[in-house]
């Protein structure tokens, strides 16, 4: 609600059901078999995840698919301090052990001081724990760790200089993936579901781990190859697993804590995802401005009091800026500022110009090879 609350009425039309809607806010529906209408510019995603999203077809109809990082960055990270208790201290495990005690109680009494020597766990302080990935929530989780007494090191090859400043000068960086299983107590992911991120950790690694070790997943699933890890822990070379992704093949083993996918899921985190998705999405439909998407590079340029602002989302080809601006200028308009940002095969470009664009104007832009995509703003 507090999200929808961001695009006001006199100015949008906020419902479940529009015919030709400009822009879709999404959460976790899937989007694969939609039919996405010629009217959309952009989609929004109401959480970090976009796997729900069609982000390939969309690129090419030079749509930009948002998500929200870090919003439910927090939230995140204190499952994750969690399940690094519920590991240490096998809390899970003692809580069915008692649950499953009958009788008086005194007998009641006499049985959990006569079991609980079987969950003796270990306290956190002076353990390692491993992080991958230190975007928004891989930083927290790290710092938080380490505010606990925990020694902790990061990998992230491609850490940002903004999350590199979030980042406690006590976190140490590890010099490879297995550099940092191997020096690990505890490892936990925090890293997109990518071809190359897939069964990242797998058997291979976990040989790499003692036997005491404790592997976190509250990332994606397929990014622990689940069945390498039980079998680590079968053969007692993990000592347990705790995840937001539970299967069949995990959700009964005595050794796997699996949670229903409870990372995000406060009334909090759901918020502030829904704010900052409708916040962005507000400023690309006002103003061209892109920020947080997951295809298109991040382009903001501030309004200069221009009379137009013309958008183009396009392949990332050479002389596309020269095409552009030859359009321009035998329309006979000046350029008053502009910018130009690309992104592996995709660029865009914001102008703002001193008069009208026409609409004759708009399809001979349209008509560049390699276009994708214009507006008027």
């Amino acid at each position: 609600m507090r999200g929808l609350e961001r695009l006001p009425r006199d100015r949008y039309e906020v419902a479940s059901d529009i015919g030709q809607p400009d822009a879709i806010m999404v959460r976790s529906a899937d989007m694969h078999s939609m039919e996405i209408p010629a009217s959309v510019k952009a989609v929004g995603r109401a959480g970090a995840g976009t796997n729900n999203i069609p982000i390939a077809r969309l690129s090419k109809r030079g749509i930009p698919v948002f998500n929200a990082p870090g919003a439910n960055a927090n939230a995140v990270k204190e499952l994750v301090i969690a399940g690094l208790f519920l590991a240490a201290r096998n809390i899970c495990q003692a809580w069915e052990y008692v649950r499953s005690l009958k009788g008086s109680d005194h007998e009641l009494e006499v049985a959990v001081e006569k079991g609980k020597k079987k969950f003796v766990g270990y306290e956190l302080p002076g353990r390692t724990l491993g992080v991958i990935g230190l975007g928004a929530i891989g930083v927290e989780v790290a710092n938080a760790a380490h505010s606990l007494g925990m020694r902790v090191l990061g990998f992230d090859p491609q850490i940002t200089v903004r999350r590199a400043w979030q980042l406690s000068s006590g976190v140490e960086q590890a010099l490879s993936l297995d550099d940092l299983f191997a020096r690990s107590d505890m490892v936990t992911v925090h890293v997109p579901l990518l071809d190359e991120t897939r069964n990242l950790v797998n058997a291979a690694r976990l040989e790499l781990l003692k036997p005491t070790g404790v592997v976190l997943n509250f990332s994606r699933a397929g990014i622990v190859d689940d069945t390498a890890v039980l079998e680590a822990l079968t053969e007692r070379k993990l000592s347990a697993y705790v995840c937001d992704f539970p299967t069949n093949q995990l959700k009964d083993h005595p050794k796997v804590v699996a949670l229903p996918h409870l990372g995000a899921s406060t009334v909090e985190a759901e918020e502030n995802c829904a704010v900052m998705i409708a916040d962005t999405l507000r400023d690309f439909l006002e103003n061209g401005n892109i920020r947080n998407s997951v295809n298109f590079p991040e382009a903001i340029m501030p309004r200069t009091g221009a009379v137009s602002r013309v958008s183009i989302a396009n392949e990332n080809v050479p002389n596309m800026v020269g095409q552009i601006s030859t359009a321009l200028a035998d329309a006979k308009l000046n350029i008053a500022d502009l910018l130009n940002k690309s992104r592996g095969e995709l660029a865009y470009t914001l102008i703002d110009l001193d008069g009208p664009v026409s609409e004759s104007l708009i399809e001979k832009l349209r008509s560049i090879q390699g276009v994708l995509s214009v507006r008027t703003l």
